[in-house]
């Protein structure tokens, strides 16, 4: 028999909805089971260790959908998608749940609201700075008019979010996001009327019933502002919880409603005494740690129930709101992966999932049609043609739930909680024999004392390793072979294969932040698809700003907080500057950053250097973070490294970096951990978030092929126990620390670096397509090249001008985690 108990804890007007799995103790039923990537199947493992469990019925949306607005009828539903790929504007039947009409949009970012009477639409134009207004004529989308907030990016950084209508005052209010602020519309003359300095980046606005009052959620300010439309002053702030972004309201205007996804909260704000009533936590646990990333709200037709949308717990938490102040908790609904936005009409519940229901190898290869943008930012898609690069390869759904039962809703709590990891502060999971040089828990003494954490670009297993026997490779895709990459293979021989590692991560923006925090904030997930897609905006996501910043900080804060040493050699620094504070005083002043035309082999030059200066004084620090960014490549652009050189260049470096610790003093007490930021556009049969890692100390289990499913977040788990610190996030807390790559004797037998069995200098000498294509690249940052047409010009340059790109095979997870979650389950 299984037992639940569901606990309801109310704490400093702090109300959560707890399950404790007391199961385990009375014969809850094994969760193995084969990992598929099916988006048809019953549960679905993502690569992040976590599952999927939809319920309801569904739709296929856009790329990235964020936001969905009802006509006040409830006839129509409108979705805006804000991806990478293909934007687009999408007018639904949510009775009959059919798609009416698609629009493309250039650019487009949250923003979205009907008129009154539904006949009017108005869209955010993102990064064109305008907001389009729509005619809908029998349920078709017309394009009808714009209002200009200001020139087109780069010209004017602006970026309008959420959006008011005030249809009786012919205004409209958009707030934004670039240049933190409100904008006034008079709808007649298409005149602005007026513009407010927010002071923060703002994400939504809501107008009171009585019209007198916009609120608008400050997310990079924790506070909600009040904006007076009688006196059109800015009239007081609520402060809130961390990142506040959608805001809700009861009918009477009475209680406002704050998702905040850094702290996985909702304030209830009394709007009578503008002070926060309660907070309701919607974490599955009672939890401080971020990962639930609560984003959308809506209520029951009724108002005595709240459905809460967590983007990173792939649910909605259900919360009786009847006397607000006195919140009930009552459950939670399994959704897609991500949710951002949920609306109910009757006694529908409708979910927009952000990245659908699987990941996904990437079949059909790089072979979109492309342009380029000239002013230097990422590059976009054009066509028809469908583009499988990850940055837009998970497509949004829309789930349409029937509002469940009590009984119902305890079977889908269950769900929830099976399909999730996570079971608590801090627990580590998996076996792990005594003496393993991993401690259990923070706190237990490690016998390794210096953690060097190698951060690497952009590269899938198949690509480097696929063409090993010993592990489960496709040597067809394999473009870096042992030629080519002598030590990663030599590494792996010697310290262990690891196939069956996942990066957390679709692409470097969030990758550098989930390699550094085990999360990527509600803000680095939701726009890093503008200037990936060619929309514009910045690459601001590796300590640049602080709204990307996790609510508590990267590893280096932790560090700082428990009193350790710490240095980085060119990550979230650079030329010796440090991007964070806590960076400040602790990074190598001569490492550079991303800097395609500086080798790898010179940046471990100058980290031994200071390793040894270091060294002789016993100052090594506990934990370095060393940047070694060549294989990302310059593609083919004329007199830059040619890639089989980059990548060449980039495996000699880890080999000197490997060898010259493993033939230091402390080598006894050393562990070295490689990773990539991600895997990007690479081709991997597996899964496209599959890539290289490796794990090389005197106390790893040396010669053995380890088929274990880890990820970024189990790879920081693990160095978190060594260094005893506590986890960053839900999810490197719920990740299986990497104790099967230890052993409890250590074999102390240096590393020989293998020499390059190719040119590290060769230039690109040719002028052809993919020359003439690689000379648009903009090199300044990892990637503000398109990964598409990059990873195209590499293969070209590797096999051949007229060299036809291969298609990755779909493929699902490895048959071993089977075993290792049966494993789990035995001990």
């Amino acid at each position: 028999m299984c037992l639940y108990t569901i606990t309801l804890m109310r704490t400093a007007s702090k109300t959560a909805l707890w399950v404790s799995l007391l199961a385990a103790l009375h014969g809850l039923p094994t969760l193995a089971q084969q990992p598929i990537n099916n988006p048809k199947a019953d549960r679905i493992l993502l690569p992040n260790g976590w599952s999927l469990s939809p319920v309801g019925t569904s739709l296929q949306l856009g790329d990235l959908p964020l936001n969905m607005q009802l006509t006040k009828n409830g006839k129509l539903l409108a979705v805006t998608n804000n991806g990478q790929g293909k934007q687009s504007l999408q007018l639904i039947d949510p009775k009959t749940e059919k798609l009416l009409d698609e629009k493309p949009i250039a650019k487009s970012w949250y923003g979205l609201k009907f008129s009154a009477n539904g006949k009017q639409l108005y869209a955010s134009g993102g990064n064109d700075n305008v907001i389009l207004v729509y005619n809908i004529v029998e349920s078709k989308l017309n394009l009808a008019d714009t209002l200009r907030l200001g020139r087109t990016w780069p010209k004017d950084k602006i970026s309008p979010t959420g959006i008011e209508v005030d249809d009786a005052q012919n205004r409209l209010y958009t707030v934004t996001k670039e240049d933190n602020s409100l904008y006034v519309f008079d709808l007649k003359t298409k005149a602005i009327l007026k513009k407010v300095n927010l002071g923060h980046e703002a994400y939504s606005c809501l107008l009171s019933p009585d019209k007198k009052t916009l609120y608008i959620s400050l997310w990079g300010g924790d506070k909600v502002a009040l904006y007076d439309t009688q006196t059109g002053q800015l009239a007081g702030e609520i402060v809130t919880e961390n990142h506040p972004n959608e805001l809700l309201q009861t009918k009477n205007g009475r209680y406002l409603f704050v998702a905040n996804a850094n702290d996985n909260s909702v304030s209830i704000i009394d709007t009578r005494s503008r002070k926060v009533l309660e907070v309701i936590a919607t974490a599955l646990y009672p939890t401080k740690l971020t990962g639930s990333t609560t984003n959308g709200l809506a209520l029951s037709p009724d108002e005595k129930t709240l459905y809460i949308a967590n983007a990173d717990n792939n649910c909605l938490a259900v919360f009786d709101v009847k006397t607000p102040g006195k919140s009930a908790a009552r459950g939670f609904i399994p959704t897609g992966w991500y949710p951002t936005s949920v609306k109910t009409l009757g006694s529908k519940i409708l979910v927009a999932n952000g990245k659908g229901f699987s990941s996904l190898a990437n079949p059909a290869g790089p072979s979109p049609v492309k342009k380029t943008d000239n002013s230097g930012s990422h590059v976009g898609v054009t066509g028809q043609q469908e583009v499988q690069y990850i940055g837009s390869l998970f497509k949004g759904t829309l789930s349409f739930i029937k509002q469940p039962s009590p009984e119902q809703l305890t079977t889908y709590s269950k769900q929830v909680y099976a399909n999730t990891p996570f079971t608590g502060e801090a627990q580590a999971h998996g076996k792990r024999e005594a003496g393993n040089p991993v401690p259990s828990k923070a706190g237990e003494k490690s016998p390794i004392k210096y953690v060097f954490y190698v951060i690497k670009e952009n590269r899938t297993y198949d690509q480097v390793l696929g063409d090993m026997p010993e592990g489960n490779g496709d040597s067809t895709l394999c473009v870096f072979p042992e030629k080519v990459t002598p030590n990663h293979h030599a590494l792996a021989r010697e310290f262990g294969l690891l196939d069956n590692f996942y990066v957390n991560a679709e692409v470097s923006a969030d990758g550098h932040n989930w390699s550094m925090a085990a999360y990527a904030t509600d803000y680095t997930e939701k726009t890093w698809p503008i200037s990936y897609g060619g929309r514009g905006g910045t690459y601001d996501y590796e300590g640049t700003r602080k709204i990307a910043y996790p609510r508590d900080g990267y590893i280096w804060d932790y560090c700082q907080r428990a009193g350790l040493s710490y240095r980085s050699y060119g990550e979230f620094a650079d030329n010796g500057k440090a991007n964070l504070k806590s960076l400040e005083g602790h990074i190598c002043p001569k490492a550079p950053g991303f800097n395609m035309d500086i080798q790898d082999i010179e940046r471990v030059r100058i980290w031994k250097q200071d390793f040894d200066s270091l060294l002789a004084k016993s100052a090594v620090p506990q934990f370095s973070t060393i940047r070694l960014s060549n294989d990302h490549t310059s593609g083919q652009r004329k007199g830059k490294y040619t890639p089989i050189a980059a990548v060449a260049d980039n495996d000699l470096a880890l080999g000197q970096l490997v060898e010259h610790i493993s033939q230091s003093p402390i080598w006894k007490e050393s562990a070295i951990f490689v990773l990539e930021d991600d895997a990007q556009n690479g081709p991997d049969h597996v899964d496209a978030h599959r890539t290289p890692a490796f794990v090389i100390s005197p106390y790893t289990r040396k010669g053995a092929a380890n088929h274990t499913m880890y990820s970024t977040s189990g790879a920081l788990r693990t160095m978190e126990l060594i260094l005893g610190l506590p986890p960053m996030s839900q999810y490197d807390a719920a990740a299986l620390p990497m104790y099967d790559c230890f052993t409890t004797t250590p074999n102390l037998a240096p590393y020989q670096a293998r020499a390059a069995r190719v040119n590290l200098n060769a230039r690109n000498v040719a002028w052809n397509k993919s020359a003439e294509k690689s000379e648009r690249f903009n090199l300044a940052s990892e990637d503000a090249i398109p990964d598409l047409e990059l990873t195209e010009v590499m293969w070209k340059a590797i096999k051949g001008e007229d060299a036809v790109v291969p298609a990755p095979r779909r493929g699902a997870f490895l048959k071993f985690e089977q075993k290792r979650r049966d494993d789990d389950d035995d001990d």
